[in-house]
């Protein structure tokens, strides 16, 4: 794939993710209207695309409730800012072994593993333009985590999206399994425009070194739409890379809570300083029907 920078290109504001950060900023949302209003205020900072889980109200735990999910989208839908929808669909895959010395059974409390209706069930509910396919199995940073996503379930993921109606974002975290994304596009599971998340830096995934970065990018398929981020304080730094590279553009805070050293963000603060980064480099930000345009994307109501 040629280093050539798009002449536009569109930022994706990650809200809230489903990670412990809600212990670390007051900032997070948690709530549906919380994440909500989070999410109208990226696009009114210059998201085209928002990108949301669901937490508990209460706790602030990550949670992958329907009726969670339909009120954050009901509540965007309602106003009057226009953003493209995209939805998780990685939760319900978490595998959580006991101790070294005693593997087996599983951390029940911990795991929650799910069937591929019950982790699409609220794409079905909420009939988002987007939702996320994380392509693989990976190794997290927690010491017997494992983020658990076989081929039968991708395959059957993905299919289930593409009834749906609703494009798949490959959420690639290291090389295989941007190998397997082009398994499922070979099998003809996924269709064009295919559409691809490098999610850099993540322990432990693929490290977000330029050189992996690029041998990344340069296996991606020269018609595919892609994305490129980074966490923590390399977060504006791969606004830079992946613009450079060709990609698109991904902040939010759940990828990286700080503004600054020292200062705690809002999704609409990063936004805004991807915004500005973007724009100085000469490349224009896409609006949300250039966006649907592209990747040929369906705005639906559910029932």
């Amino acid at each position: 794939m040629p280093l050539s920078m798009r002449k536009k290109v569109f930022i994706t504001a990650a809200i809230t993710g489903s990670g412990s950060s809600q212990d670390r900023s007051a900032l997070v949302p948690r709530s549906p209207q919380q994440i909500a209003e989070a999410a109208l205020d990226a696009a009114r900072a210059g998201a085209a695309v928002v990108h949301c889980h669901v937490r508990d109200p209460d706790t602030g735990a990550p949670s992958r409730k329907s009726e969670y999910y339909r009120e954050v989208t009901d509540r965007i839908r309602a106003s009057d800012i226009d953003v493209v929808l995209n939805l998780t669909a990685g939760m319900g895959g978490d595998m959580v072994f006991g101790a070294p010395s005693a593997p087996l059974p599983l951390n029940e409390a911990a795991t929650d593993m799910a069937s591929a209706e019950e982790r699409v069930a609220h794409i079905e509910e909420c009939l988002p333009e987007i939702c996320t396919l994380d392509c693989g199995t990976m190794n997290f940073a927690e010491a017997d985590y494992v983020m658990t996503n076989t081929p039968g379930m991708l395959r059957e993921m993905a299919g289930m999206m593409e009834r749906l109606g609703v494009r798949p974002e490959i959420e690639a975290f290291d090389t295989g399994h941007l190998w397997f994304a082009k398994q499922l596009v070979e099998e003809g599971i996924i269709k064009d425009p295919v559409m691809v998340q490098l999610c850099m830096g993540i322990p432990w995934g693929a490290p977000d070194d330029l050189n992996t970065f690029m041998a990344m990018v340069n296996n991606i398929p020269q018609s595919w739409v892609y994305s490129g981020f980074s966490i923590g304080r390399n977060q504006m730094a791969y606004v830079a890379a992946s613009v450079l590279a060709g990609g698109n553009v991904r902040v939010g805070l759940e990828d990286n809570l700080w503004l600054e050293k020292g200062v705690l963000a809002t999704n609409a603060q990063l936004v805004a300083k991807a915004t500005d980064i973007v724009t100085k480099m000469g490349v224009s930000l896409m609006s949300p029907d250039e966006v649907r345009a592209e990747l040929q994307l369906v705005k639906r109501m559910p029932a």
